[in-house]
């Protein structure tokens, strides 16, 4: 290139101005607007070519200019439109030759994503160079994507929780399983608050099984499990840990008085028949107790309380069935519940 680029001039008409710079501005020496690129022309309504700059714009930076100078020497232009729903933009202004005014280009900056909903903009209202609207895609599309990515996250979660709580459940009963009671039995020593626990096993089930059928057995878990879980307090645990054997911690619990309450509501339960098609089923529970911790030589803490309430429940079964009976810590045996009506064998 030779010669002063100055001294060369570039004409353009209002429509590859418009292609070039959709929202220019094109001002006189008095501030009055003499045209606008397409985009700007939509985003400014109603107003029309002649008006005053300030009678459409409100000018933030400069602030109150009076004449082109004061918006060609400000290195920056911030300005809102006056009509809702003020749309920000930001821009330069330079001179046109021959004392024609001053053109204003203007672009939305960060306000873009508000300002394509707020005027249902598209990419046709923007220069084809523009990559303004191919970041708000991709901004929307990253958006999309980890919402997808979110809920995707939440079902995964919510799938996690439900096997994790289908893996410490008994699938018939309802009740927690044996892997469920563990877990809380070793929480329960761990805490090492007081609690008691009590295992109870069913008697006479194995005939229900052997003349009614095992439609009729699971028919009978299910209504024992409801009986117990009506027993106790809402936060207590009720597992099913075996064919016929239950589990029940009562939290907090470490004396005997409440714990012949759970006893005497549960045998007194068991006086209501249990009918299936009809047909009595007969069976009684025995139970057994101890309170925790007791750890008797040669045994962990959990193993040791099943071993002692097996001790319990045993004695329960050899005392003529349907009775609670409590194991002390030095091993004596108690009976502190018994049922008035024991099924025959």
């Amino acid at each position: 290139m030779d010669g002063n680029p100055r001294q060369h001039g570039v004409q353009l008409g209002f429509a590859a101005l418009g292609q070039l710079m959709p929202m220019f501005l094109w001002l006189d020496a008095t501030l009055r607007i003499r045209g606008a690129g397409p985009t700007l022309q939509k985003l400014m309504g109603v107003q029309k070519p002649g008006m005053m700059l300030r009678d459409v714009f409100l000018l933030r930076r400069p602030r109150d200019p009076t004449t082109v100078l004061d918006l060609t020497r400000a290195q920056r232009l911030r300005m809102t439109l006056i009509s809702q729903p003020n749309t920000t933009f930001k821009g330069i202004a330079v001179p046109l030759q021959d004392d024609d005014g001053i053109l204003l280009n203007l672009s939305f900056g960060y306000a873009v994503r508000d300002a394509v909903r707020d005027h249902g903009l598209s990419d046709t209202d923007f220069a084809a160079t523009d990559l303004a609207i191919e970041l708000l895609y991709l901004a929307e599309a990253k958006t999309a994507v980890m919402g997808e990515v979110n809920k995707m996250a939440t079902r995964l979660q919510g799938a996690k929780a439900r096997a994790e709580e289908q893996a410490l459940t008994d699938t018939l009963t309802h009740l927690a399983n044996r892997r469920a009671m563990e877990r809380a039995l070793s929480t329960l020593l761990h805490d090492g608050g007081g609690f008691t626990l009590i295992h109870l096993d069913l008697d006479y089930f194995k005939q229900v099984n052997d003349t009614l059928g095992h439609a009729a057995g699971d028919h009978v878990l299910t209504q024992i499990a409801s009986l117990l879980r009506a027993s106790v307090r809402g936060g207590d645990l009720v597992a099913r840990v075996g064919g016929d054997e239950f589990v029940i911690l009562l939290a907090g619990v470490q004396d005997r008085a409440p714990l012949e309450r759970v006893g005497a509501q549960i045998l007194a339960r068991m006086r209501q028949p249990i009918l299936f098609e009809g047909q009595v089923c007969k069976v009684a529970i025995s139970m057994g107790a101890v309170l925790g911790p007791i750890v008797p030589t040669g045994y962990d803490a959990a193993e040791g309380l099943m071993a002692l309430a097996d001790r319990a429940l045993y004695a329960s079964k050899r005392a003529g069935r349907a009775r609670l009976t409590f194991i002390d810590q030095d091993g004596t045996l108690n009976e502190i519940a018994k049922s008035v009506d024991v099924n025959p064998t």
